[in-house]
């Protein structure tokens, strides 16, 4: 049985308590589920859209 970590940090995910193995997720599943957001696009940082242009050719907005 995975170890619960002896501080009361709980998973982002769920809200069950935190699994070394797995920190900060409770389980391998929380993790995955995670990681899978990432990848999809589940989450985004608020702000105007990046300009594809100046993304390509290296620019900044400065």
């Amino acid at each position: 049985m995975p170890k619960t970590s002896n501080k009361s940090k709980k998973c982002p995910l769920c809200g069950k308590p935190e699994v070394t193995e797995h920190a900060p997720f409770c389980s391998r599943g929380c993790r995955d589920r995670d990681l899978l957001k990432w990848l999809g696009d589940g989450y985004r940082i608020a702000g105007p859209p990046a300009d594809p242009e100046k993304v390509d050719s290296g620019e900044s907005g400065d």
